[in-house]
């Protein structure tokens, strides 16, 4: 794999931990305006840059990009931006709990992505899409990273335990209780090692980022110079990768009531534990259903998942095809209005909560998707059902950024 180091565009020392936000596309706009109230500092401003402009402007409205751009050139006129004087690498570790993750920063190769050494697991949705390469077009930058896995590399993982031993360039707790953690890598010989170690992988797969990936990758197309042919890319090995559950609500149970919803799924082929105070599966081809007022725990009996499948035998697809669909009613699930997904860092109680209130008519809590599965999947050249996968902790936008044309 092609992977080069980069003069990245960071925040500045004093406000390292201030500028960092969530990625676009984990929070709403009415979310990031609360979130960025009375904080001028956010990176939210540029790639949430609506919550500067009326609500009552659509977020793809021109003035959404003009608005970013503003924000993107006054955070770098005063100074609350700097870039680095030369080429380098940048270890970025995560912490939320017990869990970590250490990856590197790097500019991955647009040509890489084109030939399918990029290896995506998920189809993009085209206004998503137009709307990040509007953006990152606009800005003459990719704001967010990609987030990629790779099977691991010996050399990687050792430059990054070595970087890890030195005083980090930033290093602060967000408020959501993750840790996030910088460091740079800019000696020549240690990034000449870095480089060389990327090309030995035969290829790295997208774990999250499907649309900035497609995105920025249609910038540089459409740019057609080498300064915008990179893609800002965080790499982790795939071993310290954590997915969450990512758990289904439906608004209504298509005219069945719950003792006729149980018998069509006993039918379909599951055992029903119930009741079940639990609540979250502990294993593959298990389900678990609160409706009526409490949970149920739905146990795909043999023969039920097509074992050799990468895609049919995922949980979500199997809980797709033998509920959601015949018995459910729930057509695509990119489309249709009767089904929304809650990822995992919500918990349960949000599942409950929003069944009780009669927004929902049943939740189902699903079992994580496995790293092993998705590389199999996008190995396979396939793709996952959406919605199947919800990594955590998320990459922080703004903590390095690549800008084009400043090479």
């Amino acid at each position: 794999m092609i992977v080069k180091p980069f003069r990245g565009l960071r925040p500045s020392a004093a406000l390292a931990s201030r500028i960092p936000s969530l990625p676009y596309d984990v929070l709403d706009s009415d979310e990031a305006r609360r979130l960025a109230a009375g904080d001028p500092y956010t990176f939210l401003h540029v790639v949430k840059s609506e919550i500067d402009l009326d609500p009552s402007i659509g977020p793809y409205d021109d003035r959404v990009y003009a608005k970013a751009l503003e924000n993107f050139r006054a955070m770098r006129a005063s100074g609350w931006l700097v870039r680095d004087a030369s080429p380098s690498y940048y270890v970025y570790r995560q912490a939320l709990g017990s869990h970590a993750q250490t990856g590197i920063v790097g500019t991955a190769a647009v040509a890489d992505y084109d030939a399918g050494r990029i290896k995506r697991h998920e189809h993009t949705r085209p206004e998503k899409e137009n709307d990040r390469t509007r953006h990152a077009a606009t800005l003459g930058a990719n704001p967010g990273p990609i987030f990629l896995a790779h099977r691991g590399h010996d050399g990687l993982e050792a430059a990054s335990s070595r970087a890890a031993a030195r005083t980090p360039a930033a290093d602060f707790v967000a408020a959501d209780g993750v840790a996030h953690t910088l460091w740079v890598v800019d000696d020549p010989l240690e990034v000449a090692a870095i480089e060389s170690a990327f090309r030995d992988l035969p290829a790295t797969y997208i774990a999250d980022g499907h649309h900035r990936a497609a995105s920025y990758a249609r910038v540089a197309r459409e740019r057609g110079d080498a300064s915008s042919s990179r893609l800002l890319a965080a790499h982790f090995p795939a071993s310290q990768l954590k997915i969450l559950d990512y758990n289904r609500l439906v608004r209504d149970l298509n005219g069945l009531d719950v003792p006729a919803l149980l018998e069509r799924i006993r039918a379909a082929g599951f055992d029903l534990v119930d009741p079940w105070p639990a609540r979250k599966p502990e294993a593959a081809a298990t389900f678990g259903l609160y409706v009526g007022g409490s949970w149920r725990l739905l146990k795909a009996t043999p023969g039920v998942v097509p074992q050799d499948d990468p895609v049919r035998r995922l949980d979500v697809s199997v809980l797709a095809e033998k509920i959601l669909g015949p018995i459910l009613g729930i057509g695509d699930p990119r489309t249709d209005r009767r089904i929304e997904f809650v990822g995992g860092i919500r918990g349960m109680d949000e599942l409950e909560r929003r069944v009780r209130s009669g927004e929902f008519a049943a939740a189902f809590s699903m079992f994580p998707t496995r790293m092993d599965d998705v590389m199999a999947v996008a190995d396979a050249g396939l793709v996952m059902p959406p919605k199947s996968t919800w990594f955590e902790p998320k990459l922080r936008s703004g903590m390095v950024v690549h800008v084009f044309d400043e090479e």
